[in-house]
């Protein structure tokens, strides 16, 4: 099931895509997609309904993030092989964890506002896994059972607040607008393996990052099962993966965006996002 929010910012409502390609509200039968309606229990409830009965949305109607009022944004690092070389950092021998402010989550095709004093602003394709039910101390050959679903998210990042400024790369992580999520809450039965899944982000049209999940060095059981010895995983949260290589600071000479530019990408099974750079202005 590809679940979904739709409607202006701060006014979703819950939705699922149908066979089609059509949006059908669900807000006749749940309040919204949050930390409850990701129980398991709900979740084979909703999996069961004819989405032919319910309301067909029309239009074209803005998307939100598929999951309202995750308590964490969780990031892990360097996580392609690939893309550890084209930074120039070592090969991590565990988890690389950094948090992203969930003030920065945004719809999958919202605007990514640059920052007022940003100079090197980035991308990342990622898998995202969106955690359905509370996790601490599972193993790695349980930890997809805490897994509601997963999503495309773009990690984007300001690489001289992340790597020149000092300090941890949190704060070149949580700008506002820098966790577009979404289209779509895709659960995990139809997407399967989640270690096979072809991903791609282009920059105006031009091919940045082709790579697949199976090249990750820390698979999502890995993660989940590593991150719930360090935090407590709560259904809502949700934890990006790391990017294959293709980010602009590793090309020669390095490429960063700008406003104007528009960035698409998406993962196979899990849909796309399109985001125009827009400036900062003080009174947005």
């Amino acid at each position: 099931m590809k679940l979904l929010r739709f409607g202006p910012s701060g006014e979703e409502k819950p939705g699922a895509l149908d066979q089609d390609g059509r949006i059908r509200d669900l807000s006749g039968l749940i309040d919204d997609i949050d930390s409850t309606a990701l129980s398991p229990q709900v979740l084979a409830k909703l999996a069961a309904l004819n989405l032919d009965n319910l309301p067909v949305v029309t239009g074209a109607p803005r998307l939100g993030v598929p999951v309202k009022g995750a308590s964490k944004f969780i990031a892990i690092g360097l996580n392609y092989l690939d893309h550890a070389i084209e930074a120039n950092m070592p090969v991590p021998s565990e988890p690389i964890v950094f948090l992203k402010a969930p003030s920065c989550i945004s719809g999958p095709n919202d605007d990514v506002i640059q920052p007022k004093h940003s100079t090197k602003l980035d991308w990342e394709v990622e898998i995202g896994m969106i955690i359905g039910k509370k996790a601490q101390y599972v193993s790695e050959e349980e930890a997809l059972q805490y897994v509601a679903g997963y999503c495309v998210a773009n990690d984007v990042s300001e690489r001289n607040y992340q790597l020149e400024r000092g300090g941890q790369w949190d704060k070149g992580k949580g700008f506002d607008t820098f966790g577009p999520v979404g289209p779509y809450l895709v659960t995990c039965d139809e997407v399967g393996d989640p270690q096979n899944l072809d991903m791609w982000l282009e920059v105006n049209g031009e091919r940045m990052q082709t790579g697949n999940t199976r090249t990750m060095i820390f698979n999502c059981a890995k993660i989940i099962s590593y991150l719930s010895e360090c935090m407590t995983l709560l259904p809502g949260d949700i934890v990006i993966t790391g990017t294959p290589p293709g980010v602009g600071m590793g090309m020669k000479p390095p490429r960063f965006l700008k406003p104007g530019d528009v960035v698409t990408l998406g993962i196979e099974k899990l849909g796309e996002q399109r985001q125009k750079i827009v400036p900062y202005l003080a009174a947005r």
